[in-house]
């Protein structure tokens, strides 16, 4: 894997502080602090951030691209239980906070620009500008929420009404992911998922 960090370019700098700020007032001192806590990352499709068994130590937010999570059940069968796109941050969160060796791999499916920020800088970025963990927990609770959903989906409708709720509430996934991934993370088979898009809609 290719760890190489730079500094965050002026143009995604701008991205980052407007996503930011759809959720909290930032500052210009405190946008400053922010900017010099992150890093940037251009990470080519199918390379990795994260493979089971190492510790996660960042935590990333997607400018440009597309990342999934994903985990090796014991079939030897990908389960995929994330996406990430433009706007969306990712990591294990079980193994960032902590420090535990990760079950799951972060991989992009598409080549990809991220910023990245680690464990040490987040919270010490806390600290600095608390209005950061406010919109942190915000984009915590709506990740919750992704994930509540998935689970309510696979365990209580049928796999043809899982595929058209992801549709309608992600619809900029389904022409960016190949059909097999949206199939592990809907919980279906590839196969299955082809006799469900061949019907009219």
């Amino acid at each position: 894997m290719n760890h190489q960090f730079h500094e965050v370019p002026f143009e995604k700098r701008i991205e980052l502080i407007e996503h930011l700020q759809r959720f909290v007032a930032v500052e210009e001192t405190e946008k400053d602090q922010i900017l010099s806590s992150v890093s940037f990352k251009i990470v080519k499709k199918k390379e990795y951030l994260l493979t089971e068994g190492q510790l996660c130590t960042c935590i990333y937010f997607v400018i440009r691209g597309c990342l999934r999570v994903y985990l090796i059940t014991e079939s030897g069968l990908e389960q995929i239980t994330q996406f990430a796109i433009e706007n969306w941050w990712v990591t294990d969160y079980d193994s960032f906070e902590n420090q535990s060796p990760s079950q799951f791999f972060i991989q992009a499916t598409e080549d990809s620009e991220i910023i990245v920020i680690d464990k040490n800088s987040l919270e010490e970025l806390f600290n600095l500008v608390p209005k950061v963990e406010r919109y942190f927990r915000i984009i915590l609770q709506k990740n919750l929420i992704a994930a509540q959903r998935r689970l309510l989906w696979i365990n209580t409708i049928s796999s043809e009404q899982r595929y058209r709720n992801f549709v309608e509430s992600f619809p900029a996934f389904v022409q960016r992911v190949p059909q097999y991934m949206l199939a592990s993370y809907l919980g279906i088979t590839p196969e299955f998922l082809s006799k469900i898009r061949a019907k009219k809609q």
